[in-house]
């Protein structure tokens, strides 16, 4: 009998699977929605073998036990907090993620008129190759920095920043790309103090451009970015556009979530997407119009890519 359900519920998914294929290909427009889930179905997971492999000696000496908790912790000096800001942020924003969950999404959607907004702070998007004016981040860019105060509101580049760093701490960078500590290297868990990022106007410390209060800071670029993707939904208000949300929570579900859900409920020829390993759900009032799929996006992603209908 459990042998039955269970080929039945693997039917009804490859026919929400076969259904997806068929209103992505008929679709005027995608808007994309990423959050968390995104990247960790394409490998970027803060916990297992990632995390002991370049944070052992963070964790051996402070006792926690994933990379989230790690960026968190009050270290004793800016030194030591920089070095394992410089290795988590060099291993999550610029080494490509294991799985190629965003190169084979790019390739669902790159002859469409598409248009991303996303949570996540790991630019995964456009290390896959996906066009930059389509690009909205709301919260963030690891591979930005900005005044902590902040005394003005611009952002700077990193990556020059962060891979001294983590070459100072004995790291070597691999041909692609990848962060390697050389056999019998012990790393070091600090960075030199003249390599501590200082803001260019008023010397105060600098910080990630991350959000997580008001201190956060909206630059140039982040509002060009706001105002393209608000003419993306402004120009397709109607016709069959498709809501594609991949991996998002609850934790800021006014982001992506509800405006998703009320932007269906305006446009009957649209369709709301949502792809999630357990909270694959729409409301009742665009549950006709709906496509939830429960289970790793990236299955499902590779799935898509393999039909031909």
């Amino acid at each position: 009998m459990i042998s039955g359900n269970h080929n039945a519920l693997d039917r009804e998914r490859q026919k929400q699977i076969e259904n997806l294929k068929t209103v992505l290909d008929r679709a005027d427009a995608v808007v994309l929605g990423a959050g968390a889930g995104l990247s960790t179905s394409a490998g970027f997971v803060y916990t297992g073998e990632r995390f002991e492999t370049y944070f052992q000696d963070f964790a051996a000496r402070y006792h926690f036990e994933d990379m989230y908790s790690g960026g968190f912790y009050p270290y004793p000096s800016p030194e030591e907090h920089w070095a394992y800001w410089s290795r988590y942020i060099y291993i999550n924003r610029y080494m490509a993620p294991p799985k190629p969950v965003y190169e084979t999404l790019l390739a669902l959607v790159k002859d469409k008129d598409y248009f991303v907004l996303t949570t996540n702070v790991d630019h995964c998007f456009q290390k896959a190759g996906f066009d930059k004016q389509r690009l909205f981040y709301t919260q963030g860019d690891y591979g930005l920095l900005q005044c902590s105060k902040p005394c003005h509101r611009q952002t700077y580049d990193n990556e020059d920043l962060i891979r001294t760093m983590v070459m100072a701490q004995g790291y070597e960078i691999g041909p692609d790309g990848a962060l390697v500590l050389p056999k019998g290297t012990v790393a070091e868990t600090r960075v030199p103090s003249e390599l501590l990022p200082v803001c260019p106007r008023c010397g105060r410390p600098m910080t990630m451009n991350l959000r997580a209060d008001d201190t956060f800071v909206q630059d140039v670029g982040w509002h060009q970015a706001a105002e393209r993707y608000a003419d993306f939904l402004r120009n397709h208000e109607q016709g069959r556009v498709v809501y594609l949300e991949i991996g998002v929570g609850f934790n800021t579900p006014g982001i992506i979530k509800y405006p998703f859900w009320q932007k269906v409920y305006q446009n009957g020829d649209s369709v709301y997407v949502c792809l999630n390993e357990m909270d694959a759900a729409a409301p009742r009032e665009i549950k006709e119009q709906s496509i939830c799929i429960d289970g790793d996006s990236a299955d499902v992603i590779a799935q898509l890519q393999t039909l031909n209908l």
